[in-house]
């Protein structure tokens, strides 16, 4: 029985491949800009929809997007409650926005209110943004994987290394995809807060290409060929019960909360001299693949990292 994915039914049209240490991997082949409304007069608008809302840095960003580029567009930030999405993005279509981006509990139940997802968003089960099509339709994409994949090839070559991911949220199951696709060696997954490892692993070696190996609440020793470790869930601090093993000094670090100072993962990674990645530097790779995909234009992640700095006051 042949891949129940593949390839090309997950992406499609997919990025070359490059291996160039020290630059992303990943490029780019063509950027789809959005067709324009109907009444050139009026700004283009986009959002970002949250529950909370509050503190998400992304109007910042886009601001000073538009402001670097010129752009006549309008953001806005609203405050949606899970249950009432479905009137949410109805009003996005109905209302002429651009798109908009989703966060926090808002990307998982996105999937069965649009009209389509993308290949890879419907096997990671969620979405964190929509582009309006010409004729008022919403289509969910997943970018949260890609663009942390784009900050770790800024570091190191995740195609000649094994990578270890805590966690089985929604970034880490569309980063353990992109891993996948990209043509990393293999993947261990290691889930102490869902107990969710095995079921992420297998959904992983279903994909062509696919080698996953999960350990539900023990890591034991780090395991040499392991050259990656990223943690993956931002917001829930480590069991307990669970002990990280010992980092060295070859392997990269990722954290992607976007609080890098009350990081444990990061706070060991720097006792161990190891390569760091925070969650700001991956927060601004997925950022700017958001915008790029809303605008059409291409966005300085350095730039926005260091607007994310202000904004968060680091």
């Amino acid at each position: 029985m042949g891949s129940l994915y593949n390839k090309n039914t997950i992406l499609g049209e997919r990025p070359e491949v490059s291996v160039a240490l020290g630059s992303p991997i990943i490029q780019r082949k063509k950027v789809s800009v959005l067709n324009a409304m109907i009444n050139p007069a009026l700004q283009e608008v986009i959002a970002v929809l949250g529950h909370p809302a509050a503190g998400n840095p992304a109007q910042f960003l886009f601001e000073r997007v538009v402001a670097h580029d010129s752009l006549d567009w309008r953001f806005l930030t609203l405050e949606v409650a899970p249950d009432r999405l479905a009137e949410a993005l109805a009003g996005v279509s109905a209302l002429g926005f651009a798109g908009c981006m989703l966060a926090g509990p808002l990307t998982e139940p996105a999937v069965g209110l649009t009209t389509s997802v993308s290949p890879a968003a419907q096997f990671a089960g969620g979405c964190n943004l929509l582009e309006r099509s010409k004729d008022g339709q919403l289509v969910g994409h997943l970018t949260l994987g890609r663009g942390a994949l784009d900050s770790i090839c800024l570091h190191a070559d995740p195609l000649k290394t094994h990578s270890l991911i805590l966690g089985t949220n929604l970034l880490a199951r569309s980063l353990a995809l992109e891993l996948t696709l990209a043509g990393a060696p293999g993947i261990t997954i290691v889930d102490p807060w869902d107990h969710q490892a095995s079921v992420l692993a297998e959904a992983i070696n279903a994909v062509e290409g696919g080698n996953a190996s999960a350990a539900e609440d023990e890591l034991g020793s780090m395991d040499e060929n392991v050259g990656i470790v990223i943690a993956t869930e931002d917001n829930r601090p480590i069991p307990a019960d669970f002990q990280l093993p010992e980092l060295r000094e070859d392997i990269v670090v990722v954290d992607t909360s976007l609080d890098p100072k009350a990081s444990a993962t990061l706070k060991a990674a720097t006792n161990a001299n190891s390569c760091k990645i925070d969650g700001l530097e991956v927060t601004a790779c997925i950022m700017a693949l958001n915008f790029r995909n809303l605008t059409g234009i291409e966005t300085d992640t350095g730039s926005l990292r260091e607007a994310l700095d202000e904004f968060l006051d680091y």
